[in-house]
Parts: C-alpha cells; structure tokens; sequence
C-alpha cells in the first residue's frame, strides 16, 4: 500500500455578537489504511472518564491516545440529538432531531447548511461506501441496533424511533456482521417480535446465508463470515449487571473482538462501527453506575481495537462520544465550601459496594417492591443502607424502565457528583486515535467523516450520487407511483405494458414474480413522498423496460 498522505485543514467556526469569527486552525494528516475502527461511548463527556479512571484504580486505556477534540452541535442547536451527531459522523453533513442520514430541513449554526429542495434527502454513509468498494462492514451497540447511533451508518429516515423500519434497511444493507440487541424488531407480532406488517426478517438473514446467534456461547463457537447476533429483545443490559441479570448476553469487547476476526477475513479490510450506547441511557437517569459501568466497557472495547492495529498496521482506530449529558460534575453544591479539601474516599467510597445499575435494582425487585424487600435489595446489591423513607417511596414510585431515575440521585447524593439536567450538553470531548495519520486540535463531528472517507480511500459524494437518486428526476418518461400498503411502500414504475418493483428500504428489484438483488437501498422518505434509488437500479429498470 502506498503511503499517500492527504491533508485536512479543518477551520473551526465561533459564534461571536452574531458574527462568524475563526478560531484554531487543527491539521489532520490522513493516511490511507485497510481498515478502520469506530468506537464511540454514547453520552461521554470528561467527567464520565475522569470518575471511571478513579474508580478504575488506574489510567483508561483510551487515555494513552487522546488527539484532540470534537465539536458537537447539530445544524439548528448548540445541543445535539444522537441522530443528527450520528448523521454527522457517518455522513459529513449536520442535521436535525430525529433525522437519521438524511439532509436538514433546518440550519442556522455554522457548517450547516439546508436548502427547501434538499430536505431530507438521503445522504451516503462510510459504511455505505466502504461497502460498495469491496470492503467488509459491520455495526455493534449495546442498545437495539436499530437506535440512532448505528443507524446513522446504515439507514436514512426523518424518525429515528422508526426501528421497525430501519431494522428493514439495516437487514437489506447486507451488512457483514451485526451484533448487539433488537431482535424483537426482525419479528412480527405472531412470533414474539412487534412488526406489525407480518415480516420475518431473520428468515431473510438466513436465506441470504447469514448465520443467526443469541448467547455469548454460540458468538464464542461462531466461525463464519457473515453475522447477525442479537442478544436481547431490545437492549441489552449494563456491563456490571450482566452478571446478575442477563449471564447469557457477551460483554461489548466481546463482541468486538469477535466481529474484528471475522471482518479481517476480507483480503480488502473492513469497516466497524462499535457503540456503548447505554452510557448515554445512564446519564440521562443521573446513574453514576451505568456510566461507570460502560464507559469501562467502551475503554475495554478500545483495548481490543488497538491491540488488533498494533498487530495490524494498516488499521485506524477513532474513538470519541457524539455528546456531553447530564452535566455530570464531580463536586456538587454539598462540595462549595470544602472543596480545596475534597478527599478522594468523598466521591468513590459510597460507590464501592455497589454491584449493579438501578436498572439492576429493577430487575432484581422482580414484582415485590414492599420496603422491607427495597431495603434488603438496595442494601446487599448497591450498597446504600440507609434509604430514608422518601427514597423508599421514590423507588416503589418509579415506572417500568426508569429505576435508574430513582436510584441514580440516591447514590450520587451519597457521594460528591452533582448533574445539572437529565438531558444532553453542548460541550467540546476528547477525540481519541491510534494509527496512521495525525490527529490534533480541535475539529467538526462531520469532520469525523471525511476522515474515515479519505483513510478508506472512499468518495462519499461520488457514492452518494450513484446511490440516491430523486426517483421522478432520474426516470422522465417513465410512469411511475408509490403504493403504501400497510406499512410498507412498493415504488412502481412502468413503460411499454411493463412494469417493475422494488419494494422500499430494501435492496430488491422486481420483474414478472423474479427478485433481482441490487447493491443499494431503494428509499420512500415520507416527510417528502419522495422516493430515491441508486443508478444502477435506474440501468436495470431501463434495460427491463425497454
């Protein structure tokens, strides 16, 4: 491989008075790799690793490769969605809420932009592209799959709570390994999943030769090439309560390990994305463990990446988070006169007994939420044992899925953090990497993108052009309609007394009761009723119709 170095000078942009100033010039020297490595921790900020590397006892892994920093906001607010943060580094282009790989409809903050005819038109992604040059991709979240992160890489679609949709697109991406939760989002309702338009997608999985895993067993005895392995039917669980609560499931560097050896079979490299998505989860709910919890297993995960390049070296491993949440601080109003004399015990101690998350807690209380059985769970398997009766109340209040909001402040109050909201922050974080190339200064989430499209030697314009065509632009003379059935849209388009289909969010094209496979996605976006399809599909549909 050559050793071809291409810069980036990446100009940072302030808001200042209403007016643009340039602030820090960062210089990024990309070279060109086999293979690339993404490993994001949803919702990390520097307090997340600061109170993780003390209750670690030592440094984090990842500490060893911090580069710079990532500006985080989105196209219309300093605070970013996961979904637009995600659009952004899998794409190169800012977005807006809930938008998933599709153009803004909005932009008012700098490096955004967003035009009426564009809006929320799909965008290609890395792994889109790696994908078309040859290359082996694969995605890994410890939440769904199907959640925003990773579907910034695989799916296009103006609502990211659509997974049953996105499940589709991610199935027909033909992805070469997938491992995480969100199995209930393959299967329709008569069989245990929530579908509601009667598809199986695990019976495509498996006749498209994919091979199909549930416990962290059969992922240890798995050898093949391609994979789906979910684990859960929606998320999976925390790190520390997998002991307790879900033993079956793999832990994330599990999971990335084994998805690494089976990518680095392709003689071409591979792409891999990984999330620990459910830090994020953890500080919306103010729960210092979960965030503990998994930041250790996103800096566990990062170990296993750099190992494989210091072996591999034509491997580029980005790690970062895609925003700050819940204004995580270690000293909080308790600390405002004591501070200059805060004693590590004052902050890590009342954590030390805990074994699990809230979410833990939840699970463990099984349907007995009396105060003495609360009392008896919360003191052996989180180590608080004086809970005052308004906590106890607090706990037996708490709604399905939201321990964590109950239990999270109760052991924080016991320690020295303080939060200052259970959403997300608009702070710069650190960016992490190992590899060839350069990293430094401060640069632009979508920046993230072009990174890993000049490493891969990808196009993402060229591959955006050739994969997401406006269907009535790119087909004059055609008739051509789109019928929603159900959930599910077929674009049709006829000429001559002849017609084909591809049915939407898949990569099918259908000709006289014969599927064809293409190599993109056909998309009906519904904000738009506008429906894309990739040049190829068009040559076919031309030579069938002719």
């Amino acid at each position: 491989m050559k050793n071809r170095k291409v810069k980036l000078f990446l100009i940072g942009l302030a808001v200042s008075c209403g007016v643009l100033q340039n602030t820090a010039r960062a210089e990024v020297e990309v070279v060109p790799v086999k293979n690339v490595i993404v490993i994001m921790s949803d919702g990390m900020g520097s307090s997340h690793t600061t109170i993780t590397r003390w209750m670690n006892g030592k440094p984090l892994n990842a500490e060893e490769h911090v580069s710079g920093a990532i500006r985080t906001y989105a196209a219309d607010s300093l605070i970013t969605d996961s979904a637009p943060a995600a659009t952004a580094f899998a794409t190169g282009n800012k977005s807006n809420t809930k938008l998933v790989g599709v153009l803004p409809y909005r932009a008012t903050l700098p490096g955004a932009q967003a035009s009426e005819d564009q809006k929320y038109r799909p965008y290609a992604t890395v792994l889109e592209a790696a994908k078309l040059k040859g290359k082996a991709t694969g995605i890994i979240a410890t939440s769904n799959v199907q959640h925003a992160s990773p579907a910034g890489y695989t799916a296009h679609t103006g609502n990211r709570n659509d997974y049953t949709d996105i499940a589709s697109q991610q199935v027909y991406q033909d992805i070469d390994v997938v491992l995480g939760g969100g199995w209930q989002f393959l299967l329709p309702e008569a069989q245990g999943g929530v579908r509601k338009d009667g598809i199986n997608l695990e019976n495509v999985l498996k006749a498209r030769g994919y091979g199909m895993v549930k416990t962290k067993e059969e992922l240890a005895k798995w050898n093949g090439i391609k994979l789906w392995g979910l684990f859960s039917p929606n998320a999976m669980a925390y790190d520390i309560d997998r002991p307790f609560i879900a033993p079956t499931e793999p832990s994330l560097s599990e999971m990335t390990d084994k998805a690494i050896q089976t990518l680095a079979k392709n003689p071409k490299g591979f792409f891999l994305f990984v999330e620990a998505s459910k830090v994020d989860w953890a500080s919306h709910a103010n729960d210092p463990m979960g965030v503990i919890s998994d930041t250790l297993a996103w800096d566990a995960s990062v170990k296993v990446a750099v190992n494989f390049a210091k072996k591999n070296p034509g491997t580029l491993v980005i790690a970062f988070s895609d925003h700050g949440n819940g204004g995580m601080s270690l000293g909080s109003k308790k600390t405002d006169t004591t501070y200059d004399k805060l004693p590590l015990a004052d902050l890590i101690d009342p954590l030390k007994k805990a074994r699990v998350t809230g979410e833990g807690i939840e699970s463990l209380l099984k349907d007995d939420k009396s105060e003495a059985n609360i009392r008896k769970i919360v003191s052996e398997y989180f180590g608080v044992t004086d809970l005052t009766t308004v906590e106890v109340s607090s706990i037996q209040n708490a709604k399905k899925g939201n321990m964590n909001y109950a239990l999270g402040p109760i052991i924080s109050n016991r320690s020295v953090i303080g939060w200052t909201t259970n959403g997300h922050t608009g702070e710069d974080l650190f960016l992490y990497t190992y590899g060839p190339g350069k990293f430094s200064g401060t640069i632009d989430n979508t920046d993230l993108a072009k990174i890993q499209e000049k490493a891969l030697g990808l196009d993402l314009v060229a591959t955006d052009q050739a994969i997401y065509q406006e269907a009535t632009t790119r087909l004059v003379g055609y008739e051509i309609q789109v019928d929603t059935i159900g959930l599910s849209s077929v674009l049709k388009v006829s000429k001559n007394g002849k017609t084909v289909e591809l049915p939407c969010s898949t990569d099918i094209l259908r000709i006289n009761g014969k599927d064809i496979q293409l190599s993109s996605l056909t998309l009906y976006i519904k904000e738009t009723h506008k429906v894309y399809l990739s040049e190829e599909a068009v040559q076919k549909i031309e030579s069938e119709l002719k």
